[in-house]
């Protein structure tokens, strides 16, 4: 169905939720897995590094349930179990059986979950201010995390993501508030992250024995002024991946694939082009 809002894909059934995904380009795979600031969606985080992806893949990336435009079934449990699962799902009724994996914050807690539980299923991980280890909750997450709906708050909780305040423009907060205030999206929303929210970080963290264990080549990656999620994640996580390399943006806060768009993407694209390349030698 076609539809004059660029947010909406396709609807597509993953672990009996309905899904709506983006699925453009051809290629090897890659899945998206975008943050969890108030108002997003997969198109809201990734509108800037799908087209470039898509020179050289198939990108799939899904509104996680309780976020965008994804169906939010009465009495589902928003946690890790779930998010994986429909992920998971997803790739399943899709056919594919291995992907490149992208995650942003919250949703780098949710691909490092997903390689760890499912390593077959994932080729090279990419962690972009990534939450999944433990960490003392940030002024800024706990901002992000306790937005209660207006204009101002959202513009805010906007300053607090960007290093580049010019980026945040009244339009851009306008239409940010005015997603967050769609039918269900508030009350998912409380539903996700009530205070006190130490413990939502504390559950979305992977055991560290588990994250030492990963088998993937891994990209990890922070910009440095990030006041939402601390740039020590990143260094943690680089440590504990056996195969990770780690790459910090300068002048950068949580939005480096806004605030660095174009070189994050060269920077995504050539890790994943890489790793295609020395596959045939490896057999």
């Amino acid at each position: 169905m076609s539809t004059s809002n660029p947010e909406i894909g396709r609807t597509v059934r993953a672990a009996g939720i309905d899904t709506n995904v983006h699925d453009v380009g051809q290629g090897p795979p890659v899945l998206l897995i975008h943050g969890s600031g108030p108002g997003v969606s997969a198109w809201a985080n990734w509108r800037l590094l799908v087209p470039k992806l898509a020179e050289q893949a198939r990108v799939v990336a899904p509104d996680m349930v309780g976020f965008g435009y994804t169906d939010r079934p009465a009495g589902i449990r928003y946690d890790l179990d779930t998010w994986v699962g429909q992920a998971v799902g997803l790739l399943d009724t899709l056919g594919i059986a291995r992907t490149d994996l992208v995650g942003n914050s919250f949703g780098g807690a949710l691909a490092l979950a997903l390689a760890i539980r499912h390593p077959q299923r994932v080729r090279r991980l990419v962690l972009m201010g990534s939450v999944g280890v433990p960490f003392p909750i940030t002024e800024g997450l706990d901002a992000v995390w306790g937005y209660t709906p207006s204009v101002e708050n959202m513009r805010r909780i906007m300053d607090v993501f960007a290093f580049d305040r010019a980026l945040i423009t009244d339009e851009l907060a306008r239409m940010r508030y005015e997603a967050s205030i769609r039918p269900g999206v508030q009350e998912a929303w409380d539903a996700m992250f009530p205070a006190p929210r130490q413990r939502w970080v504390d559950a979305m963290a992977s055991p560290e024995a588990d994250i030492r264990a990963l088998p993937h080549e891994a990209l990890v990656v922070h910009g440095r002024e990030d006041r939402v999620i601390p740039l020590s994640n990143s260094l943690t996580l680089a440590q504990w991946i056996p195969r990770a390399q780690l790459h910090v943006y300068p002048q950068c806060g949580h939005w480096t694939q806004i605030e660095h768009a174009a070189r994050f993407a060269q920077l995504v694209r050539d890790f994943l082009a890489e790793a295609r390349q020395e596959e045939p030698r490896a057999r």
